[in-house]
C-alpha cells in the first residue's frame, strides 16, 4: 500500500515539473524509490516497471512524462558524463586523488545543465547496476515506448551527436596519453609502437564520415567502426610495453595511473561505438548507464584509486624487501651461528645507543628537540649495524616477510607447500637467534659502560628516578603491549620508505647522475664519483631504512603528543638495555621487587609484538603482490600446525646440514 501511495505521489507530480532543479529533484526522488532499501535488485526492477506501466497506462500520464522527458533532454549537455564521467581533469594521481577528496567533502547541486555533475547529485552505486541489469523484456519495451515513441530501433539525432562527440574527445585522451613524453619513450620499439597512436585520429575520421553517410547500420560504418576498435586495441597493447619498462627501471604511481586510465579510455570508446551501432537504443544506453554508475562508483572512492595504481610499487617494493629479506634466514647450522655472531655485534651497538639516549635526556631539551636528538641517536646507531654488517632483531620481520612471501610462488603442490612450511621453520629459528644474540650483548654492555662511569667517578648511565621510571614505563601492567605493537607499525613503515626510496633512486637513474656529476667529479675525483653512485645503488634501501626507522622511533611520539595522543615506541633490544642501566642504579635487591618482575614481564612481550605485527603487515603486503588465493593461504595453515605438532623443536634448532632438496630450493 505505502508503494502505491508513493508511486501515486511521483505521477502526480509530473504534469507540476517545468523547472531544471524540479526536473532533477523529481529523478532523484523516482530513484530513492525505485532502489528502496537496496537489498533485493529484481524488486528493484519490478518497480521501475511498476512506473512504466503507470506512465503508459493513461494519456495524460504519457504526455506529462514526454514534457518531462523532452525538458528535460533539450535542457541537459550529456557530453561531459559520456566522455568525462570517471577521468581525471589532468592524468595526474594526485590530481585525481585530491578531485575525489572534493567529491567527497563538497555536497553536488541539482541546479546544472552538466548530466556528469547531475549524475554524481543522484550517487549511483554497484546496486544501481544489479538493478538496471535486471530489467525484464516488458519493461525495456515499455520504456521504449516512452523515451522512442516513433523510431525504437533509431537514436535520435541529438543522442547520435552525443555520443559521436564524447567518442571524439575519448579517442583524443588516448592519443594525448599515448603521445606524451613519459609514456612514449618508455615504449618497446618505439617507431613501432607509437605508429598505432599515429594512425587513431585517422580511422575515427573513416568512422565519421561513414556514420555521416551512410547511418549506423550501414555495411560502411560497421567496417570502420570494427577498424577503429582494432585501432584501439593496437594502441592499448602498445602502451603496455611501458610495463615492462616498469618492472626493469622502476615503478612511477603517476605513469602507472595514466595507463590505467588509457585503458579505461579505450573502454569507454567501444561502449560508446556499440551505443551507437546498436538496432536497440534503449537497452544500449541502459547497458552503458549502468557502465557509467559503477565508473561512477570507482571514481569516488579513495580506497579503489590507491589499490588500483599502487599494486606494481607495492610488488615492486615487496620483490626489492625479498632480495635483502634472504640474508637474514639462516638454513643451517652454521648460517645460525653467523646470525647469532651478528646479532651480538647489534646488541653492542644497541648498549652504546641507549647510553647516549641517557645522556640526551639529562641535556632536558625542548620536547621537539629531544626527540629529534633521540631520533638521530638511533638513525646512527641502526646504520653504523648495518655498515658493521650486524642485524637487529626487529628490522629483519619487514624484510623477511616479502622473502617468505615470494616462495609462495611454488605453493601449488604438496612439495610446495612443504618447502614453504621448511622456510618458515628457517625464518623462526633465525628471528630467535637474533633476539637471542641482541639480548646476550646489549645487558652486559651497559652494564659494563655503568661500571666503567662508576669507575671514572661520574655519575650512572640513569639517577634512581629515572631507573625507577623505567620499571614503570615498561610494566606489563600499563600500555606496553599496545606501545609495543605500535612499534611494530613503525618497523613495517621504514621497510615501505627503504622499498619506495630504492624504487625512485632506480626510476630516476641517480646512480647514473651521481656517476657523471660534473661538480662531484671534480671534487672527489672519478673514481671517487663512480665509487659513491655504485654504493648507494647497493646501500640506498638499508639506509633509508635505518634513518627513517630511527627518526621515527625518536620524533613520533613527540608528534603524537603534540596532539594529544599518548603514543610511545617500546624497541626490545633498547627497553632491555633500558632495564639493565635501571638495574645497576637501583642494586640487585631491586631484582626481588614487583616492580622489577613485571618489567621483565613487559619485555617479553614486547619482542613478539615488535617482530608479529612488522611481520604480519609485511607479509599482507607481500601476499597481496603475489596474488595467493584463501585456499593456499588455508593450506599453509594446516601444513604449518601439522609440523608444529610433529616437529615442534624443528623451529628452534637448526639442522647441521643443508639438505640437497632445501639447497636447491633456496636458489
Amino acid at each position: 500500500m505505502a508503494s502505491s501511495l508513493t508511486l501515486l505521489h511521483l505521477t502526480e507530480q509530473l504534469p507540476r515539473l517545468d523547472h531544471r532543479v524540479d526536473r532533477h529533484l523529481w529523478l532523484n526522488d523516482v530513484l530513492q524509490w525505485v532502489r528502496g532499501d537496496r537489498q533485493s535488485p529484481e524488486q528493484a526492477a519490478a518497480r521501475l516497471g511498476l512506473l512504466v506501466d503507470a506512465l503508459l497506462a493513461r494519456p495524460q500520464m504519457t504526455q506529462a512524462w514526454q514534457a518531462w522527458w523532452e525538458g528535460f533532454v533539450a535542457d541537459a549537455d550529456a557530453t561531459p558524463l559520456l566522455a568525462d564521467l570517471g577521468f581525471a581533469s589532468r592524468a595526474a594521481f594526485i590530481s585525481d586523488l585530491g578531485h575525489r577528496l572534493r567529491m567527497k567533502l563538497l555536497p553536488s547541486t541539482p541546479d546544472t545543465r552538466d548530466l556528469g555533475a547531475l549524475f554524481l547529485f543522484l550517487k549511483p552505486d554497484p546496486f544501481d547496476v544489479q538493478w538496471l541489469q535486471a530489467l525484464d523484456e516488458h519493461t525495456l519495451s515499455g520504456l521504449t515506448r516512452l523515451v522512442l515513441p516513433h523510431a525504437p530501433t533509431q537514436s535520435p539525432p541529438a543522442l547520435q551527436a552525443s555520443l559521436m562527440d564524447a567518442l571524439t574527445y575519448c579517442v583524443g585522451q588516448v592519443n594525448a596519453t599515448g603521445h606524451s613524453a613519459e609514456i612514449r619513450t618508455r615504449m618497446a620499439s618505439r617507431d613501432e609502437n607509437t605508429r598505432p597512436f599515429h594512425e587513431l585520429p585517422m580511422a575515427l575520421e573513416t568512422f565519421r564520415q561513414a556514420l555521416q553517410q551512410g547511418g549506423p547500420h550501414s555495411p560502411a560504418c560497421q567496417t570502420a567502426a570494427q577498424g577503429l576498435k582494432d585501432q584501439l586495441d593496437d594502441c592499448r597493447h602498445a602502451a603496455y610495453t611501458v610495463y615492462s619498462h616498469l618492472q626493469e627501471h622502476g615503478i612511477s604511481v603517476g605513469i602507472v595511473f595514466r595507463l590505467r586510465q588509457l585503458r579505461h579510455l579505450v573502454i569507454r570508446c567501444k561502449h560508446l561505438l556499440e551505443t551507437l551501432l546498436t538496432h536497440a537504443p534503449v537497452p544500449a544506453m541502459l547497458a552503458l548507464l549502468a557502465h557509467l554508475a559503477q565508473v561512477s562508483h570507482d571514481s569516488r572512492s579513495i580506497g579503489s584509486l590507491w589499490a588500483a595504481n599502487s599494486h606494481m610499487l607495492a610488488e615492486k617494493v615487496a620483490q626489492r624487501s625479498a632480495e635483502s629479506g634472504e640474508h637474514y634466514i639462516t638454513r643451517n647450522g652454521a648460517e645460525y651461528r653467523r646470525m647469532l655472531g651478528k646479532a651480538l655485534g647489534g646488541g653492542a651497538v644497541i648498549g652504546l645507543t641507549t647510553w647516549a639516549k641517557f645522556a640526551i635526556t639529562a641535556l632536558a631539551l625542548s620536547p621537539f628537540w629531544a626527540g629529534l636528538a633521540a631520533g638521530t641517536n638511533y638513525a646512527l646507531s641502526f646504520v653504523l649495524v648495518m655498515l658493521l654488517h650486524w642485524t637487529v632483531a626487529t628490522k629483519q620481520p619487514a624484510v623477511t616477510a616479502p622473502a617468505m612471501a615470494a616462495k609462495l610462488k611454488h605453493i601449488d603442490n604438496d612439495d610446495g607447500v612443504d618447502g614453504f612450511v621448511d622456510e618458515v621453520a628457517h625464518l623462526f629459528r633465525s628471528q630467535i637467534a637474533a633476539i637471542l644474540g641482541n639480548l646476550l650483548a646489549v645487558v652486559p654492555v651497559v652494564l659494563l659502560i655503568c661500571w666503567g662511569l662508576i669507575q671514572l667517578g661520574l655519575n650512572p648511565m640513569a639517577n634512581e628516578a629515572e631507573a625507577r621510571y623505567v620499571l614503570s614505563s615498561v610494566t606489563l601492567l600499563g600500555p606496553t603491549a599496545l606501545f609495543a605493537a605500535f612499534t611494530g607499525v613503525l618497523l613495517f613503515a621504514s621497510s615501505i620508505i627503504a622499498g619506495w626510496a630504492e624504487n625512485a633512486f632506480v626510476l630516476h637513474q641517480l646512480d647514473s647522475a651521481l656517476r657523471y656529476h660534473p661538480r662531484l667529479r671534480r671534487w672527489i675525483g672519478v673514481h671517487g664519483a663512480e665509487r659513491v653512485g655504485v654504493y648507494l645503488q647497493h646501500n640506498i634501501s638499508g639506509l633509508a631504512a635505518n634513518i627513517s626507522l630511527g627518526l621515527m622511533l625518536g620524533l613520533v611520539p613527540v608528534i603524537a603528543f603534540f596532539f594529544g595522543l599518548s603514543l610511545d615506541v617500546r624497541h626490545v633490544t633498547l627497553a632491555a638495555g633500558q632495564i639493565a642501566a635501571a638495574t645497576f642504579t637501583l642494586g640487585l635487591s631491586a631484582m626481588s621487587t614487583p616492580d622489577f618482575a613485571w618489567a621483565m614481564a613487559g619485555l617479553a612481550v614486547i619482542g613478539p609484538l615488535n617482530l608479529g605485527v612488522s611481520f604480519y603487515l609485511a607479509f599482507r603486503v607481500a601476499l597481496a603482490s603475489q596474488g595467493v588465493s584463501g585456499t593456499n593461504r588455508y593450506r599453509i595453515r594446516q601444513a604449518i600446525g601439522k609440523r608444529i605438532r610433529a616437529q615442534p623443536l624443528s623451529f628452534f634448532r637448526p639442522p647441521q646440514a643443508m639438505p640437497v632438496m632445501d639447497a636447491t630450493r633456496t636458489r
